[in-house]
Formats: structure tokens, sequence, C-alpha cells
């Protein structure tokens, strides 16, 4: 049985979504959760992007320890730098440096001969490995290069030093079986192939991408790059608990196994879906809420007789807990604490409290509580901003009515103290909120997108409101929890201001430091 190693770009691949925007407290929240669920190795960003991926990065590297940490970068010796200076002090350094091979990438985007493609390649590894002892080569849209000059560079750059060649689906363009053709043409023909593990990186353009990475794996490939529920660029990345699930479940074809712990899979999936504002489809595999529903009286019939007739996944497996009712309004500060460790949070004492504060004021107000209700205010006190910066929702009345114009009315408080209350109108009464809110902001704000969904069901659910907008001339994202659907748009709008707003101090604060030395 081999075991496969898992890759997880969530934190740099998975976060360039459109829309999504995670701060340098979700990025750790989010780490923390794939050390928890076993992943290998974890690529925490960017670092020569910006300040905050930067920080994000070393941050991340000094926080995991049971997994690897590595940051991305071009083969420019300004990149690799920045990764080594934000992975210095970890214990395993790890780099992932790419440059294009493709005849489109080389002519249009590089304009480069293959030979000084090959030279650039082999020079960065080479500079790369006297910081790194794990340095991965990635040969960007591998699928659509000349299997010929594929070989050379990697030949060349394998004797530079590189320990992981990527071969990635750039575009998601290739199909199943060219794909492993791929990977047995170069493990045939490579002659020092040996000498290093093959990765696999495939995006989900063409809907294939976990089936490329499966073909990979059948031959060859020793590791695999995706994210947590498919997210990434364009189409999406390979979705890893797919992959994972599909390893442990047909065991008897891949004869290939990970060191994930399965169990972990559902709690890592909704974190994610949570911070990124990007919801899991219902039929999504493996973790969509339809995973494991059976409408069909057939299916119903046969479930009821012997699971296995229409269930080849458990829901225990991915660690689903059946029992949905966990804690009501009588239930104590000692049975909530254990069910935060159960949860996989890990508060301080000043949070613990705040989301124990935060749980009864919910039981007082929803019959029952479930999961689903408990992880969303743990996720919101455990990522919540350090420092209270820009603005707080101090009071909110709406009035609306089908014969009338809709009406907000908000009190803000401003970060110096200072309360500013105002009075707009909108066609609607989120509108009519945004409006308001707009309107008392000191910067220029333009509503970009708004999502809303519900957590769990039934009529008291919470409500989470997803909203990007445009502050300051900056795009920035927030969210907002809450029972009423109004409140929750009220303090999403208001959450992304403030994120904005952050990113702004923390990055003069680095100036101001820069500027003393």
């Amino acid at each position: 049985m081999r075991t496969i190693e898992i890759f997880d770009t969530t934190l740099r691949d998975g976060e360039q979504s459109a829309g999504v925007n995670l701060n340098t407290i979700e990025k750790i929240e989010v780490a923390r959760q794939l050390e928890r669920l076993g992943v290998d190795v974890i690529e925490a960003g960017f670092p020569a992007a910006s300040k905050g991926d930067f920080d994000a990065v070393q941050r991340i590297g000094s926080t995991i320890k049971n997994s690897s940490v590595t940051g991305l970068a071009r083969a420019q010796q300004r990149d690799i730098d920045a990764v080594w200076e934000s992975l210095k002090g970890t214990a395993e350094p790890r780099l992932h440096v790419f440059l294009a091979t493709s005849p489109i990438h080389m002519t249009h985007k590089l304009k480069m001969t293959p030979d000084q493609v090959i030279d650039t390649a082999v020079q960065a590894v080479q500079y790369a490995k006297k910081f790194f002892p794990v340095v991965q080569w990635s040969a960007e849209d591998a699928c659509r290069s000349d299997l010929n000059f594929l070989v050379k560079i990697m030949e060349k750059v394998i004797e530079a030093g590189a320990s992981v060649i990527n071969l990635p689906d750039t575009v998601g363009y290739i199909t199943p079986h060219k794909y492993g053709e791929l990977f047995r043409y170069v493990r045939e023909n490579v002659p020092n192939i040996d000498g290093v593990k093959l990765s696999a990186h495939c995006h989900d353009d063409l809907g294939m991408a976990t089936a490329n990475s499966l073909a990979a794996i059948e031959n060859g490939a020793d590791q695999i790059e995706g994210t947590i529920n498919g997210i990434g660029e364009r189409a999406g990345n390979a979705a890893l608990e797919e992959i994972a699930v599909a390893l442990r479940i047909r065991e008897d074809f891949y004869g290939a196994t990970t060191r994930l712990k399965l169990d972990e899979i559902k709690k890592t999936s909704s974190l994610v879906s949570k911070l990124t504002g990007m919801r899991v489809p219902a039929n999504k595999a493996v973790v969509g809420d339809n995973a494991f529903a059976h409408e069909s009286g057939i299916h119903q019939d046969g479930m009821l007789k012997e699971k296995t007739t229409y269930e080849i996944i458990t829901p225990e497996l991915i660690g689903v807990n059946a029992t949905r009712l966990v804690l009501g309004k009588h239930s104590g500060r000692h049975a909530f604490k254990n069910k935060v460790v159960e949860l996989g949070f890990e508060l301080s004492e000043e949070k613990l409290n705040e989301a124990f504060h935060a749980f009864k004021d919910l039981a007082d107000k929803k019959k029952e509580i479930v999961d689903e209700d408990l992880f969303s205010i743990l996720t919101n006190k455990q990522t919540e901003m350090a420092e209270a910066v820009g603005f707080t929702l101090e009071r909110m009345q709406v009035q609306y009515g089908m014969d009338n114009i809709p009406t907000a009315t908000i009190e803000l408080k401003f970060e110096d103290g200072s309360v500013t209350r105002l009075a707009s109108t909108g066609s609607g009464s989120v509108e009519a909120i945004y409006n308001t809110i707009e309107k008392i902001l000191p910067s220029p704000s333009r509503l970009l997108d708004y999502k809303i969904n519900s957590v769990g069901g039934g009529r008291d659910a919470l409500a989470e409101v997803y909203v990007r907008l445009e502050y300051n001339g900056e795009k920035t994202s927030g969210r907002g929890t809450a029972q009423d659907v109004l409140e929750a748009s009220a303090r999403a709008y208001l959450n992304a201001v403030n994120r904005s707003a952050q990113r702004k101090s923390q990055s003069l604060e680095k100036e101001a430091v820069k500027a003393s030395l």
C-alpha cells in the first residue's frame, strides 16, 4: 500500500477564488485545521505578492508544527528570498518555485526561448538550494508542453537540486487517460527521475480534476495537490476530500492511502466554507448536505434493510455527527467547554467566556441548538479581529410595509468613541440599511456582491450574510451572523469595512516601524 502525500493549497490557490479575501487570523485558523486533518504540506501563500501574504506565511510557519509549510515563488531571486525570510525560522522550510514550459506560455507570456527557460529554471533551483532543504519545481502548463522539452528541463532541474517535480494541469485541459500517460512517459524517459517525487496539481475547468489526480496516482504520482471543497482559480482545483475518500473506499483498485484523518473532513470543509463565503453545493461529493440523504422510496427501503445497498461512504467516516441536538439553555459552562473541545476549537479563557455568553443568548431565542450553530459562534470568536478597528453597530431600527417606503435608522460608534445616528430609505430593507451605513462612513463604499445562507434549518435558524464591496478604493469582503437577517446584513457590511481599516492600520504601523529603524 503506497502512501500518497497531500499538498494543500487552499490558502494560496484556493484563496485566489474570485471574491475570497481571508485575513491573517482566518488563514491561521484554516492552517490549524489542516494540521488536525493531517495534511503533509500546507502552501500558506505567495510571500512576494503582498505584505499581507508575507505576514500570513510567516505566522503560519511559526504556528504549524506537524505539517510542512511552504510558500510559492516565481523563478526570481526576489521571490525566493521572500519565501526564505518568511519561513527561515520553521522546522522544515520548503519552497515551491514555478516556471511555464508550454509553447503558448513561453512565447506570449514569458517571451523567452526554450533554452532561456531551462537556464532560468536551473538558476532558480540552484539558488533556492542554498537555503531550502526541500525545493519543489513546477512546470506551469505542463499538460500543453512538448514532451521532449519537458523531459529535458526536468532532467536539468533535478540535477540542480529539485526534490519534487510538479506537473500541473494549469488550465484543466487534459483528460485522465492522457494525464496518466504523461506521468508514465516522464517516469520512463527522465533518466534521474528516481531521485524525486512526482506531484499532480489539477484544475477543474472541464470537471475532471479529481479523475485526473487519481489517474496520476495510478501512474506513479507520489503527491497530490488540491484544495478543500475544490475552491480555487476559475472553476477551482481538485477537491482533496474527494481524492482521499476515493482512495479509502477503492483501496482494492488504487492500492494507495493518505495520512489524512478522514473524520476531520467535514469540520475542515465547513470551516473553509464559512470563512471564504463559498457555500458547498448540496450535491457536492463527500461533503455536500445531500451526500447521505436518500429521497427515493426504493433507496430508503434498501437502506432500512442494509445500508450498504446505497451507501458506500458512511457519514461517520468523514466526521458527520448523526446526533444533531447538542446543548440547550440549561446547559452549563462545563458541558459547553467539553463541546468546544469536541468540535476542535482552542479558545482562550476570555474568548471561551464570550462564546459561552453568545451561546446562552442564542439558547434564549432558539429552542434547539445544533452543532452548526455552535460551529458558527466558535468560528466567529476564534477569528474576530484582535483589536476594535473601525465601526461598531450600536442600534438599528428598520421600518417596512408593503405600502410604505422602507426606512432604516442606524447608530454607529466610531473608533474614537463618537457616535453618529442617521436614517435613509431604499427600495428594500437591506438597501435602506446599506444606504444609511454608506452615508455615515467617512469614505466612499459600493456593494459588489451579497449572499445569504442559513445555519442549519428551521424557521429560527441563524442567518449568515457574506458581502463583497469596494471601500475607499479597495476591494474587501466581510460576513455577519445573527438570527435576524437584517442585523446579519448590517454586521457583514461593517465587518468588511473594518477588515479594510485593519489592513490599512497594520500597513501604516509597519511603515512607521521601518521608518524608525
